[in-house]
């Protein structure tokens, strides 16, 4: 027998769930981040039957997946990625961002036509 083994965000993504219908899971498989991979780290899940299950990695589809992993190649050449605030770091110290407002415009910048990208 397999037992069911929520994903670790699970709760947080019921309580979204309970206002948005549709909602999904999205996380990052950060054994497989790097530069030269290929197919976008992410796995998703769907909410079925009060589950969170595994939605079928081949019915995600990324627009644009190269441009995106050059822009994250470029940040972390850079260093700009270390801008990155997440919100467990901004209930440790509230004078940072998580908005990452920094960030935002740093990707802006990289992703405009006049850099090269869309």
């Amino acid at each position: 027998m397999v037992r069911y083994t929520p994903p670790p965000l699970a709760n947080i993504a019921d309580k979204i769930a309970e206002q948005f219908d549709g909602a999904v899971l999205l996380m990052l498989d950060g054994s497989k981040m790097s530069p030269d991979y290929r197919v976008p780290p992410i796995v998703m899940y769907e909410r079925k039957d009060s589950r969170w299950t595994l939605k079928d990695k081949h019915t995600i589809m990324l627009r644009q997946w190269e441009e995106i992993r050059d822009v994250a190649s470029q940040m972390l050449d850079s260093g700009d990625h270390s801008l990155l605030v997440d919100f467990d770091s901004h209930l440790d110290d509230i004078t940072r961002d998580w908005t990452n407002q920094k960030l935002n415009s740093k990707i802006a910048e990289l992703c405009s036509p006049v850099n090269g990208n869309i």
